[in-house]
């Protein structure tokens, strides 16, 4: 056995230090750690891997199988994270508490790490945390899984060599450590979900995540990785990507330029199209002359896009979205259709189980007959009041039951995923205590069975309310 074996195999019989309770397991499992290339070349790269190729989403987003990635950092870069992070939330790493309810208005810097993904090597890749709840979460309880963001070239003026790199056509990804999940599959489950009724979504994966935080390479636990909306979504979704895409945070009941940031076109300061479709929602054309009200917002906005999506949402049941926050979602304008709604975040969907009205503003998901959303939510609202819109939703809830929601197509779908990830959640390859949202075992391997019952109860209620 040669010495850097050596020390490998005797790095992972030694604990971490900062332990958690979670599974069973409490040492880490130790691969050989990233080594920061020489500074003139990498030979590993090639267009398809590392230039910019159209996205090869079998390779990063296959549909069967779990991909596995490796980071390396420095000790200073860990440091410098951790420094930086405890200022934002205000505790340290595993420094407990409960998150709040305001959490910082700017995101931790990236930092440049090294990057191994199916054999090849990438260098400089901007790595930062990322997240509101789910990293103060994971943050206060010293778990090394936090959820983090990806960018291929963040470095590129500093580093020319990585200029234009790309993960086999990918400039940034977003990686979530399903910190609320037992089932650890909710955000590919919501994200196919969506695809297959007719909303596209970001593609997403399940990868194992290994980093090296400078003192060996620890397996971190199983994440969703999840297509950026601003790099290769909308291309693939629409067929283009010229027209001005937002990621607003907004409730639509006026338009507030810095609620709508800007994502792409950033140097041309025009904002006329979102503008003009938040005075067309509210044009007092809606109680005078509502044919004429529809005609102005839907030559501006997808409407039946839009009611698609709300009939979805509603039917899995998604608390983090508009109706009670006002963020995860975008804006596309699109050359023929107007503006184009498309979801995002999906870590809170199918949980909860709203009746089919309730009386007031709740945090376990939208109703199904949208009785408790008010005028602060005016997109909701005034659809569901226009008696055209509020029926062709109700027609739009009735085929979502009777297609992608049944159980012919949700419950294999659910047990697909669950058996595809479970060897790498629990057992002797499974995630680590100090790297793991699990409670314990027997909360995932019932996390299946909890999903199906969501499903058909769901089901039952939308039966209920539009036979």
């Amino acid at each position: 056995m040669g010495l850097r074996r050596f020390l490998w195999t005797l790095a992972a019989l030694l604990p971490l230090g900062a332990a958690a309770a979670g599974c069973a397991r409490d040492v880490p499992m130790l691969e050989p750690p990233v080594v920061e290339p020489p500074a003139d070349s990498n030979p590993d790269w090639t267009t398809a891997s590392h230039g910019t190729a159209a996205p090869d989403y079998a390779m990063v987003f296959p549909a069967d199988s779990v991909n596995t990635l490796h980071l390396a950092m420095t000790r200073e870069q860990w440091s410098a994270i951790q420094t930086e992070v405890s200022a934002l939330f205000g505790v340290g790493f595993g420094g407990g508490g409960q998150p709040g309810q305001t959490f910082p208005t700017e995101d931790p810097a990236y930092v440049d790490v090294g990057l191994h993904f199916k054999g090849k090597r990438y260098d400089r890749v901007g790595f930062r945390l990322k997240g509101n709840s789910s990293l103060s979460i994971a943050w206060r309880a010293g778990k090394f899984k936090l959820p983090f963001r990806l960018k291929m070239d963040e470095f590129a003026s500093r580093f020319p060599r990585v200029r234009g790199q790309r993960l086999y056509g990918f400039r940034e990804l977003s990686f979530s450590p399903a910190v609320a999940d037992p089932s650890l599959i909710r955000e590919r489950l919501a994200s196919e979900f969506l695809n297959a009724g007719g909303v596209p979504a970001a593609r997403t994966a399940f990868y194992r995540v290994f980093i090296d935080f400078g003192g060996g390479s620890r397996y971190v636990g199983l994440y969703t990785a999840v297509e950026a909306i601003d790099d290769t979504f909308v291309a693939t979704a629409f067929g283009e990507d010229d027209g001005n895409l937002y990621k607003p945070t907004s409730t639509l009941q006026t338009f507030v330029r810095a609620e709508f940031e800007k994502k792409n076109n950033r140097s041309a300061a025009d904002y006329t199209d979102v503008e003009a479709f938040v005075a067309a929602l509210h044009a007092p054309t809606r109680s005078g002359d509502p044919a004429a009200w529809r005609a102005a917002l839907e030559a501006r906005f997808d409407v039946d896009h839009f009611l698609r999506w709300l009939a979805l949402n509603t039917a899995m049941v998604n608390w983090d979205s508009y109706g009670t926050m006002a963020q995860n979602y975008y804006l596309y304008r699109h050359p023929t259709r107007g503006l184009v709604w498309i979801p995002w975040d999906h870590n809170e969907a199918f949980t909860g189980n709203p009746p089919i009205s309730q009386p007031g503003p709740t945090f376990n998901g939208l109703s199904l007959a949208l009785t408790e959303v008010g005028a602060a939510w005016p997109l909701v609202r005034f659809l569901a009041d226009d008696p055209v819109y509020a029926a062709r939703y109700r027609a739009l809830l009735r085929e979502v039951n009777a297609t992608v929601l049944h159980e012919s197509e949700m419950h294999p779908r659910i047990d697909r995923l669950h058996q595809l990830v479970t060897p790498w959640a629990v057992g002797p390859e499974g995630e680590f205590p100090t790297a793991t949202h699990l409670p314990n075992a027997a909360d995932f391997s019932s996390a299946a069975a909890a999903l199906r019952a969501h499903v058909s109860l769901r089901r039952g209620r939308i039966t209920t309310f539009v036979p």
